[in-house]
């Protein structure tokens, strides 16, 4: 068994541990956005593959002393890279965390990067080249006082972005918090599901791939693991195909989304065509205020603008107010959730939230309201 750790949005951490065991993860042990698992390749690669809530699959290879530049670069080159990475192959170096004497991440990694490329150099004259978008071996070094860990990136770029959604509106939720929301909403595939402000479709689109049992990863062009010198094909392709055959034919319960921007609409739809439910979902240009509830129950997300300056939030109460009239007048028998980062504006919704959830989006301290619509 290897050791592994998966990095989450802040807040997420239980939510992703339930859904490494769920996919077969060992001794999964949650950290500051973060968990630690057990597993062997197969996993390795089957979270890649089927997680909803990673960023990002770690594989540590070693301890370093990170006391400062000179001890970084002398355990760096303790390391036989050629295990790892070839000088015909590219390669990038992401760091976090700092201390006093290495607290610039870029100086940091570009220490890293000297003593495995100095390395390749006095072992045959060759060095691998940087390519920070799509290289072929990405390394994390993660400084914690004056150690550190290194370790291999075996997603490559983050899971979050599947592939499907090359478009999007101005504020568009991650794919990851939206699958975050939906396990937190407890939605299942029999359960009618609505977004009134769907914008470019992100929560939509993933309860589809909810429902019809499609892995996120089947969209992804390559993951980082597949360029490592122990990639096994064989396998990768075994459990691409039967991700590919897992998939549903159809829903067993509609999933809605609406927008009163038909430009924004367009991206959903766009972006339901990539992902192959443009015939499945319904999306459709309508204000918010002129929505219906299309089924006697279901679960209703919605993620409001903010406001981020006063005469913006000044604005907003009325719209706010508008949206728990909506909730109260429509939509009985409905559960009903709220992600908002403004405290205040929440108080106008006029509703008694039967649970409150805290949630990051990105930077933004925010609640996950859930109101029972009797």
């Amino acid at each position: 068994m290897t050791r592994y750790f998966a990095t989450v949005a802040r807040g997420l951490e239980a939510l992703a541990a339930q859904e490494l065991e769920e996919l077969g993860a060992r001794n999964v042990t949650p950290a500051f956005a973060g968990l630690s698992f057990e597993g062997d390749k197969q996993l390795l690669y089957r979270v890649n593959l089927w997680s909803r809530l990673v960023f990002r699959v770690l594989v540590p290879i070693a301890d370093v002393a990170c006391s400062d530049a000179e001890a970084l670069y002398a355990s760096i080159q303790k390391i036989d890279w050629r295990e790892y990475l070839q000088p015909s192959h590219s390669l990038a170096v992401d760091c976090t965390g700092s201390n006093f004497s290495l607290n610039h991440t870029h100086f940091t990694a570009l220490q890293v990067k000297n003593a495995i490329v100095d390395q390749q150099r006095d072992q045959g004259g060759l060095r691998s080249n940087v390519d920070t978008l799509a290289p072929d071996l990405r390394i994390n070094l993660h400084i914690d006082k004056s150690r550190g860990t290194l370790s291999l990136d075996s997603s490559g770029e983050s899971l979050h972005r599947r592939g499907y959604r090359p478009a999007v509106g101005a504020a568009p939720l991650k794919e990851s918090l939206a699958a975050a929301l939906l396990r937190m909403a407890e939605y299942r595939p029999d359960t009618p599901f609505l977004d009134p402000l769907c914008g470019s479709g992100t929560l939509p689109l993933e309860a589809a791939l909810i429902s019809l049992d499609i892995a996120p990863g089947l969209f992804r062009k390559r993951f980082g693991f597949e360029s490592w010198e122990d990639f096994d094909a064989p396998l990768w392709t075994t459990l691409r195909r039967e991700a590919r055959t897992r998939r549903r034919p159809s829903l067993t319960a509609p999933i809605f989304g609406s927008d009163s921007d038909l430009e924004v609409l367009d991206l959903a739809l766009n972006n339901a065509q990539r992902c192959g439910v443009e015939g499945l979902i319904q999306l459709q240009e309508k204000d918010l205020f002129d929505v219906e509830a299309p089924t006697d129950t279901g679960i209703l997300i919605c993620n409001p603008p903010y406001g981020e300056r006063l005469g913006e939030v000044e604005q907003l109460v009325s719209f706010y107010r508008k949206l728990g009239d909506v909730f109260k007048q429509r939509f009985k028998g409905w559960t009903a959730y709220i992600l908002t980062g403004n405290k205040d504006l929440a108080k106008q919704v006029g509703l008694k939230a039967a649970k409150r959830m805290p949630v990051w989006n990105g930077t933004i301290a925010c609640t996950f309201l859930k109101y029972e619509l009797y």
